[in-house]
This record gives structure tokens, C-alpha cells and sequence, in this order.
């Protein structure tokens, strides 16, 4: 992995097929963020979307919760800034969630717990989120007197803009089936014990594809919108294909399926031991 300052709000690893875990590591306070682990995420998560031996990557929590949202304590320094001070804050935890999502590499959630407010916008942020069937959600921004600006986006987009309202406006707590039925999850296993074998499921269903496809894959589906599809989308379709198709890794994937052997980003058996 990229040499990257040791961090103190979160915990890393890497394993030799590439899968890299970023574990949030304040269970004291069930991982509320704060300016630093803000910046530590952020860091991280830049540092791995740019290293070629990263396959995906994987956002938990530590302890009980996956993560409660903003550190209260956090929020009350905001408050007590200046209008600028509060911008730049925001725009260092917009950023955050933008590496999340534009990372070229799948982006996996693991939750468990509580997930509250920015807790659940990084969920929304990543490609895939699975669930233990005792979590539970809410986009609480609005008990305090605020609102879920800076996730809201990930949020709409995971739900859509009529669930994102309903979730906002009340912000009250919803069950894992209720967030798997909303499109907030992809999957809910019975316990939380259950979640690393649920995501070895994903894991493996993902290191057989190819990787820059998978990163053009992301790419697209960012510039697509649901509704007509216009001359400039059919060309923008046709432009994407014609290119990825000559590359070298479609000339791999072919000959691999031809002549009936693994792609060579395929993970050998034995390639599970952790690195870091």
C-alpha cells in the first residue's frame, strides 16, 4: 500500500488480493466523525483509489455502531465559528464523501448498529452497502436545527428524492429491512457476526471482473441520467465501448474466456493473507 501518516482515528489494511478495509476506530463515541478523522478518511481514501494493487475497498466500524454521524462536539465548535471557518469545513466533508464516491475502485459499506446522519450519507457514498438486521438509520440532521446538506445528494441518489425527503423531514429511525426495501442496502444478514462472510460473497463476485472496466463502469453510470436517452448519451455510450473494447485488458478478458482459464486479475487460490 501507498505510504500514507499513520493514522489515528481509523484503522487500515490491505490483503494480497487487494482488498483494502477501512475501519473507523472511535467506538468510544461509536464513531462520530470529526475534522480529523474527516481528514484522515479523506487521505485514505485518495491514497487507495490511486494504488494499482487496491482492488476495492471496504468502510466499517468499529464496535457497536458503524457510525453516529458528526461528533457532537464538532458540530458545537462549528456553531461557534466564523460564515468562512463553517464553509471550509464543509467543503473539507463534501470532498470526503466525493473520494468515497468517485473512487474508481467498488466501494463496499459494512453496517451495524447505528448509522446517523453522515453516518448513513457514507453509506449512500459507497457502490454497495450490507447491513446486520439490528442496525438501524435515520438523517437526524434536523433534531439539531440543521439539515443533511452535504450528504443530501448521496442520499437522493441512493433512494431517491421522495425517500430522502420522508427520511429528512423526520428524521426518524428505520429498520435494516426497511432501508434494504428503499434501496439504501443491497443486502441484511441475521447478526452482525454474519457480515464478513455476506461480504466475502461480494468480494468474490467482484475480483472476477476487470478492474478498469470496473472503474469505467463507475465512470458512466456518473454521467448517466435516468430519462430520455438523447443523441449525446447514445454517443457518449458509443464513444466509452468502442474505446474499452481495444484496450488491453478486453483483449485479456477475451482470450481468457476463449480459451476457457481465469482473466489475470482473477485472485489465485492462497491470495487472502493480510499485507497491512
Amino acid at each position: 500500500m501507498t505510504n500514507m501518516t499513520l493514522p489515528r482515528t481509523l484503522q487500515l489494511a490491505v490483503d494480497a488480493r487487494g482488498v483494502a478495509r477501512i475501519t473507523m476506530n472511535r467506538p468510544e463515541v461509536f464513531n462520530a466523525f470529526n475534522e480529523l478523522m474527516i481528514a484522515e478518511l479523506a487521505q485514505a481514501v485518495e491514497q487507495l483509489s490511486a494504488d494499482a494493487g487496491v482492488r476495492l475497498i471496504v468502510l466499517a466500524g468499529a464496535g457497536k455502531a458503524f457510525s453516529a454521524g458528526a461528533d457532537i462536539q464538532w458540530m458545537k465548535r462549528a456553531s461557534e465559528a466564523s460564515q468562512e471557518e463553517n464553509l471550509q469545513d464543509a467543503r473539507r466533508f463534501a470532498k470526503m464523501l466525493h473520494l468515497i464516491a468517485d473512487c474508481p475502485k467498488p466501494t463496499l459499506a459494512l453496517v451495524q448498529g447505528l448509522a446517523l446522519g453522515g453516518g448513513v450519507g457514507l453509506a449512500a457514498a459507497c457502490d454497495i452497502a450490507l447491513a446486520s438486521a439490528d442496525a438501524k438509520f435515520a438523517v437526524s440532521e434536523a433534531r439539531f436545527g440543521i439539515l443533511p446538506a452535504v450528504i443530501g445528494p448521496y442520499v437522493v441518489n441512493a433512494v431517491g428524492p421522495r425517500q430522502a425527503r420522508r427520511l429528512a423531514l423526520t428524521a426518524s429511525r428505520i429498520t435494516a429491512e426497511q432501508a434494504l426495501a428503499m434501496g439504501l442496502l443491497h443486502e441484511v444478514v441475521a447478526t452482525a457476526a454474519e457480515l464478513d462472510a455476506a461480504l466475502e460473497r461480494w468480494v468474490a463476485e467482484l475480483l472476477l471482473n476487470g478492474p478498469l472496466a470496473q472503474g469505467e463502469i463507475k465512470r458512466l453510470i456518473a454521467q448517466l441520467e435516468v430519462g430520455p436517452v438523447t443523441a449525446e448519451v447514445r454517443e457518449l455510450t458509443a464513444q466509452t465501448i468502442s474505446r474499452v473494447r481495444m484496450g488491453e485488458e478486453a483483449r485479456q478478458g477475451f482470450a481468457a474466456f476463449l480459451a476457457k482459464q481465469p482473466a489475470p486479475w482473477v485472485p489465485q487460490a492462497g491470495d487472502d493473507a493480510t499485507k497491512n
